[in-house]
């Protein structure tokens, strides 16, 4: 897919933050944005060497478009998202380059490839989790709301193990499980105002934070488990979430889009 292949209405002009932007469908999501004409702000845990390669692709895309807003702004800031003084430095930079927000993709999150049956998951490590997935999105969202005005757009990454479960790794699937719940609230809570508030749920992706298990003989066995036999690209998702985030899905609030192949039919 290129860019000009997926333009949407009502991302041109516009303010974007992409959390977990430096890698993966965040760094997708960034790329085709840019690509149809929005400013583009990421957030990154700590390789900022690989949020400057996703910032170069982002200006790339704008430029290959050939229609991107000549005063769009491109930048990039480092962080634990789960810590309030981080956040509060990311919205700073927010108010230093934005001055509003538009859109929010909330996207910042990690997996664990080694499972946690419930017997042998520490405490530690359950509120690590939570912390990373679901303390950071409560943080983020909540200053990107404060951020936006009417036709504000904010969509949320939860995943097919929040609706469905994941064995070995509940606490995984309990952080975005929570997610639907907290978008879910939030679009009813915010509809008045004129946000949406949507979650996107993938399942397997090809992404670093896969890429273990995915560059393993599992990889067979997962696409014989989802409908239509393959692994989701970056892309694949990144290009749902720019339909919640446009002009074409302004009346959608509320709602867990799955893009997964199918396979959460197959629980």
């Amino acid at each position: 897919m290129t860019t000009r292949d997926c333009r949407l209405p009502g991302i041109g002009g516009r303010r974007a933050l992409v959390t977990g932007g430096s890698r993966g469908i965040g760094r997708a999501v960034a790329r085709m944005l840019a690509g149809m004409g929005a400013s583009i702000g990421l957030a990154y845990r700590a390789d900022e060497a690989a949020a400057a390669e996703a910032l170069t692709e982002a200006r790339t895309a704008a430029a290959q478009a050939g229609g991107g807003a000549p005063e769009a702004v491109f930048w990039a800031e480092g962080g634990d998202l789960s810590r309030e003084e981080d956040v509060d430095r990311l919205f700073a930079r927010v108010d230093e380059e934005f001055g509003r927000l538009d859109l929010f993709v909330g996207n910042a999150g990690i997996w664990n490839e080694a499972e946690a049956p419930i017997g042998r998951l520490e405490s530690a490590e359950w509120r690590g989790m939570l912390e990373a997935n679901l303390t950071s999105i409560y943080l983020t969202t909540r200053r990107a709301v404060a951020a936006m005005g009417p036709g504000g757009r904010i969509v949320l990454l939860s995943s097919t193990a929040g609706q469905r479960g994941e064995a070995g790794h509940s606490h995984y699937a309990a952080s975005k499980g929570a997610i639907i719940s907290f978008c879910k609230s939030l679009a009813t809570e915010l509809g008045p105002a004129g946000i949406t508030v949507n979650a996107v749920a993938p399942g397997w992706v090809d992404t670093d934070m896969s890429a273990a298990v995915l560059r393993s003989r599992e990889r067979e066995r997962i696409e014989r488990e989802i409908p239509l036999r393959r692994v989701a690209s970056a892309d694949d998702v990144a290009g749902p979430i720019c339909f919640l985030l446009s002009d074409l899905g302004r009346h959608i609030t509320g709602e867990v889009l799955n893009v997964n192949g199918g396979s959460v039919l197959c629980g």
